[in-house]
């Protein structure tokens, strides 16, 4: 993003408070449990699936983990009461990982055994890469100790993901879960791709990595060359709509909710007439739904990480009908 989203960045924080909620509204569910659950009642409709995330992040105590944990045991009890075709998705840090990494271990394990007692799969959001092999390494111990309910996310803009790949795989074998996306954190220029093409093209390659290595891969995209390239992928490989994993010669066991192998993912309140399409094809599409009181935090976080971001907030101001959920 130019000169465009940098303006728009700049003057977010003169924004009066009422304006970023109108905007943020379009990608946040609402404040709680009951908003995201009348949201994802009505788009259920669309032939859409969902993962949840409740926001906040990066807590400053250990006591605050307290509220993630029971927020997510009643969107567990909400999401099974409902009977939607949802999972959940969570932050590390807000469990405690940059504080006591044992401590965030114990707090997802309890997390990851109640989601599993419904067949609930719990996804590991990447944060920036102060936490990337932490975030890893959760995921690898829940395996050991039998919990294969759950899956990191990989950003295609780190040079490292590649290499990720190959060892989360082996590690985890035939229960590797990945989700892919390009990235929303701006990261040092030693250790991440800085332009459009370049972190496309490694995008692809990591979804083309996820695919062979036998991975359920979760395409979470909102990029046409992203995208395009992915249906070539599955195509190239037998797999796609109304077919079996060609890639195992049995069925591999997953939690209720996934797919043949594979998913597309798009943020709630982004390209959903993309989504919508590829729902109409066969393809099962997810929408990552998130709610919370913290709407203004997060949205204001998103454009100073990434001021790309901003194209979307400008395209819902000017051209509302172009970009319905």
């Amino acid at each position: 993003m130019g000169l465009f989203g940098r303006v728009i960045v700049a003057m977010m924080p003169l924004t009066p408070r009422f304006v970023v909620r109108w905007v943020a509204k379009r990608y946040v569910a609402g404040p709680d449990i009951d908003s995201a659950i009348l949201l994802m009642s009505r788009m259920s409709s669309e032939n859409a699936c969902f993962t949840v995330d409740v926001l906040g992040e990066e807590i400053a105590t250990l006591n605050e983990a307290q509220f993630f944990i029971d927020e997510y045991d009643r969107l567990i009890d909400a999401i099974v009461e409902s009977g939607l075709d949802a999972n959940i998705s969570i932050k590390p840090t807000a469990f405690g990982l940059l504080i006591d990494n044992s401590a965030a271990h114990t707090n997802i394990e309890r997390l990851l055994r109640r989601a599993a007692s419904d067949d609930i799969f719990v996804r590991l959001d990447m944060e920036d890469h102060r936490v990337t092999q932490a975030t890893i390494d959760v995921a690898l111990a829940m395996h050991e100790k039998g919990l294969t309910n759950i899956g990191v996310v990989l950003q295609g803009r780190l040079f490292r993901t590649s290499s990720d790949i190959s060892e989360i795989s082996k590690a985890t074998g035939a229960a590797t879960d990945f989700r892919i996306c390009k990235g929303i954190y701006l990261e040092p220029s030693d250790i991440a791709y800085s332009g459009y093409r370049e972190i496309v093209d490694a995008t692809n390659q990591a979804i083309d990595g996820m695919l062979d290595s036998g991975a359920y891969t979760a395409i979470a995209s909102h990029d046409t060359p992203v995208i395009e390239h992915s249906l070539s992928a599955l195509e190239s490989r037998g797999m796609g709509p109304g077919k079996a994993d060609p890639r195992h010669s049995s069925e591999v066991p997953r939690s209720a909710d996934k797919g043949p192998g594979y998913e597309f993912q798009f943020l709630l309140g982004v390209r959903g007439d993309v989504r919508r399409r590829l729902a109409s094809a066969g393809h099962r599409t997810r929408v990552y739904v998130p709610y919370g009181t913290k709407w203004y935090e997060y949205s204001m976080r998103r454009l100073r990480e990434n001021p790309e971001v901003a194209s979307h907030v400008a395209k819902a101001l000017m051209m509302p009908w172009s970009n319905r959920r």
